[in-house]
């Protein structure tokens, strides 16, 4: 199945569109161009991928450099599960946040993960209507879930940290 389906992505987008795929793992994945994730995203529409069920930003560290965005995608009518993964390079904190093409124009299930990924990673989605903080409120400092992310003392006038 991940076979078809890199194939049918190199067809239309070109082999450098596929960096990496493995059917060995339980969940089989692919590890795709960043740039060319929303027509990737169409291509899986349109392969009957009917389901994106999640979206999960990872941060890798300071160290490596880089962050993940992984999508898990089903289609119910040919009882298929596919994972997408793509990289993109982590910012310094005076650089704007990595940005990812958004897939809330494909599957209105991500605006919402979309959003949580914003919100507690701090992964910007290009081209998202609505990308505000789900969450957390609109005023905090930071994304939670980065490795070196720093915890307030205080949010107004309320201790954070006990």
């Amino acid at each position: 199945m991940i076979e078809e389906i890199k194939n049918l992505i190199v067809s239309r987008l070109g082999a450098e569109t596929v960096i990496e795929t493995n059917d060995k793992v339980l969940q089989p994945f692919i590890f795709v161009q960043v740039e060319k994730l929303a027509e990737i995203g169409q291509i899986l529409y349109e392969y009957d991928f009917d389901h994106l069920a999640c979206i999960t930003g990872i941060d890798n560290g300071v160290a490596s450099g880089t962050m993940e965005v992984v999508y898990h995608f089903y289609s119910i009518l040919k009882n298929l599960t596919l994972v997408v993964k793509v990289k993109v390079a982590r910012n310094q904190a005076d650089e704007p946040l990595p940005s990812v093409p958004t897939l809330s124009h494909i599957w209105q299930s991500a605006d919402w993960h979309e959003r949580e990924v914003y919100d507690l990673v701090g992964i910007h989605f290009e081209g998202h209507q609505d990308l505000r903080r789900i969450l957390l409120p609109a005023d905090w400092q930071g994304f939670p879930l980065r490795k070196d992310y720093e915890e307030q003392t205080t949010y107004h006038g309320i201790q954070v940290k006990y």
